[in-house]
């Protein structure tokens, strides 16, 4: 994959949201007979939004310049689309426009930020950047992540693993959630910055290396992963059952710290607990994040 096709990105994204909505559920009334198209119709979705049918035709074609912020309000909530594809709609229209964002997500933190991660000893907490880059872990993550890790490549990147390291079907109990996740973010990435190189080459791998992503990929959906639950069958402690937050960073624009939480007194918080113990009997000379391996 060399580049993104904005226009084909915003052709896609419009007919597959416009796809998946039956006039019922748009409010309309169902009239009798075989309809032809899937979903509704492009003039059903303009008359929704108070557009005209050009205009809306010219849209999903992949044309969003000069569509102003009420004009994509009103297609959003046309199409019912929920947070995040909002946001993704809006980034394409960016897209489109030659107004993308730039930036080079980070691959590093400053030494507070690791120290930060350090001082949480009772839960396992990484920094990632929105490609999917582990870019900081303590040290209870890096014992969680051993698998994660096994592979050599750096920066680890976990949609990577999902979709190319068969341990990873092991490893995550829910692994076709995860896999819709992975797909889902790296989509709304895509979306806010479609200039990043290392982005288009990850997507690119992953297109050629598994017919799954490509099939998730196809799908255009698109999520933000703010907290949740996390099921993970260590190969040491077994079955971990956690809770996850994502925070964004404010002085580190592009990064995400997480962290992983187990109820008190379950069976998980005492799996975090033999977690640690055996990361503590680890040789840790070496971080693995930084060593050098090509």
């Amino acid at each position: 994959m060399a580049r993104i096709d904005h226009r084909a990105e915003v052709r896609e994204f419009l007919s597959s949201r416009r796809a998946r909505i039956t006039p019922e559920q748009a409010g309309l009334p169902a009239y009798g007979g075989t309809r032809r198209v899937k979903g509704l119709r492009r003039e059903e979705v303009a008359m929704l939004a108070g557009v005209s049918v050009d205009y809306y035709v010219r849209m999903e074609r992949g044309n969003l310049s000069g569509a102003s912020e009420a004009v994509l309000d009103a297609l959003a909530a046309a199409l019912q689309l929920d947070e995040a594809e909002r946001d993704h709609l809006f980034a394409l229209s960016r897209a489109t426009a030659g107004r993308g964002r730039r930036r080079t997500p980070p691959t590093s933190v400053r030494p507070a930020v690791q120290q930060v991660l350090d001082a949480i000893t009772d839960a396992p907490a990484w920094v990632r950047n929105a490609r999917h880059d582990i870019v900081a872990m303590n040290r209870l993550c890096r014992a969680l992540y051993a698998p994660v890790l096994a592979d050599p490549r750096r920066p680890a990147n976990t949609a990577r693993f999902v979709y190319l390291d068969p341990a990873a079907r092991d490893f995550f109990v829910d692994w076709d959630r995860v896999a819709n996740d992975a797909a889902a973010m790296l989509r709304l990435e895509a979306g806010r910055h479609p200039q990043d190189k290392a982005l288009i080459e990850l997507v690119g791998e992953l297109s050629t290396r598994s017919e799954v992503f490509r099939q998730r990929w196809a799908s255009h959906d698109v999520q933000f992963h703010r907290s949740g639950q996390k099921r993970i069958h260590h190969p040491v402690v077994g079955q971990l059952d956690l809770s996850y937050e994502s925070m964004e960073l404010p002085s580190e624009p592009g990064l995400v710290l997480n962290v992983y939480t187990a109820a008190p007194d379950s069976p998980t918080a005492d799996g975090l607990k033999m977690l640690a113990s055996w990361a503590a009997t680890q040789e840790l000379t070496e971080d693995p994040l930084t060593s050098d391996h090509t």
